[in-house]
């Protein structure tokens, strides 16, 4: 497998520091020039006039973008809102559900940590509890679906799956899942699609998973500011959804009571139009095949250089290359090496334990070329020897 040809004058459109290979994009994401100069264009306006700023237009600013961000994943405008990240929109929603002692929230244990640690703490303020369903790190859905399904009873309320799993950089089968835990549990389950890392790099539409929730972040694949998301929420569920700061528009509610929160900086999600625009710029489809291409080329080097075997691909433009056995097994571990990766190779990557076992995750984006990878394979085999 050779690596993509790069799309030809991408790798300009970002400011990231050359001395670094950027292999973490999925974590943070990086914002296009002119992406950030069109945030700073706002922030200027802001600050400018701010009592203008924020009395006059910014509401219907701010439902224009909603909008526009709702039609690129396929949601209905009138149920979706802006919020700060994923992790915010799982908040919101855990906040609106009213659970109490004897309910049950389910998650997989390939879930985000945060989402975790807020579900846990939700547990012990209400009674509830979570249970954790173990899915299979190969791809095979109807292992997958089983295994959730497995894990849902008669006191489960509520299912919390990514559709693109943050440690492992798994897609899962969430249409599938829906329907299963639909055909079982009828309406008694609400079901919350963690699409953190969707937008951009799948394609299907927030009412084709048709779950009763869905969160998405916009600053990783489609070029957004940081701490751009969009919260769907399914028409009965409306009335349930409480902004987590009670505000101003807390009259009007959902959407609106969630998006406005006072003297907040609006302007990642003013300027998120802008990073849609310079992803259809280059290409959508094109953008897709390039990242995904060059992840998996990168993953293939860095899989032979450390003699291991890494799991089925999956089309995603983040993968994951298992450590050797007894590296970074546990998160500390994790977290430590990664921190010798960007010291001593000048290198940013994702690391994750799962398991027992270290999973390191490669991105790739626009900006990447082959040589970024190969920082890795000249020199982690050194650095996990030392």
């Amino acid at each position: 497998m050779s690596a993509p040809e790069p799309i030809p004058g991408a790798r300009l459109l970002f400011s990231n520091d050359a001395a670094v290979a950027q292999l973490n994009h999925g974590s943070f994401g990086m914002v296009p020039i002119s992406v950030q100069r069109a945030q700073q264009r706002l922030r200027d306006e802001m600050e400018a006039n701010p009592p203008r700023f924020f009395s006059v237009g910014l509401e219907e600013r701010i439902a224009h973008v909603r909008r526009h961000l709702a039609a690129f994943v396929g949601a209905d405008p009138d149920n979706t809102a802006l919020v700060d990240n994923a992790t915010t929109g799982v908040a919101t929603v855990l906040a609106g559900l009213d659970l109490g002692s004897g309910d049950e929230i389910v998650t997989t244990d390939h879930g985000y940590g945060a989402v975790d640690l807020a579900v846990d703490a939700l547990c012990r303020r209400t009674g509830a509890s979570r249970r954790v369903a173990r899915v299979p790190l190969a791809p095979d859905d109807d292992a997958v679906v089983g295994a959730v399904l497995d894990a849902v009873t008669g006191r489960t309320r509520l299912l919390i799956v990514d559709h693109v799993t943050s440690p492992t950089a798994r897609v899962l089968p969430v249409h599938r899942i829906v329907e299963a835990v639909r055909g079982r549990a009828s309406e008694r389950v609400a079901i919350l699609v963690d699409a953190a890392h969707a937008p951009g790099i799948l394609p299907d539409s927030v009412a084709g998973v048709g779950a009763d929730f869905w969160v998405g972040n916009f600053h990783k694949w489609a070029y957004a500011p940081r701490g751009t998301a969009l919260l769907s929420v399914a028409a009965r569920w409306r009335e349930r959804i409480r902004p987590l700061v009670v505000s101003w528009s807390q009259p009007a509610g959902f959407p609106d009571s969630v998006e406005w929160v006072g003297a907040h900086d609006y302007t990642p999600w003013l300027a998120a139009p802008a990073g849609l625009f310079v992803l259809r710029s280059l290409g959508v489809d094109a953008v897709r095949r390039h990242n995904v291409a060059l992840a998996e080329h990168g993953q293939a080097l860095l899989a032979e250089a450390l003699h291991v075997t890494v799991p089925a691909r999956t089309g995603l433009p983040m993968t994951v290359v298992p450590l050797p056995p007894g590296a970074a097994a546990d998160p500390a571990a994790a977290t430590a090496l990664r921190r010798r990766i960007s010291d001593e190779l000048t290198t940013e990557v994702g690391l994750n334990s799962w398991r027992g076992r270290g999973y390191l995750r490669l991105s790739a984006q626009v900006y990447n070329r082959e040589e970024d990878f190969h920082r890795l394979v000249e020199g982690l085999p050194k650095l996990l020897r030392q």
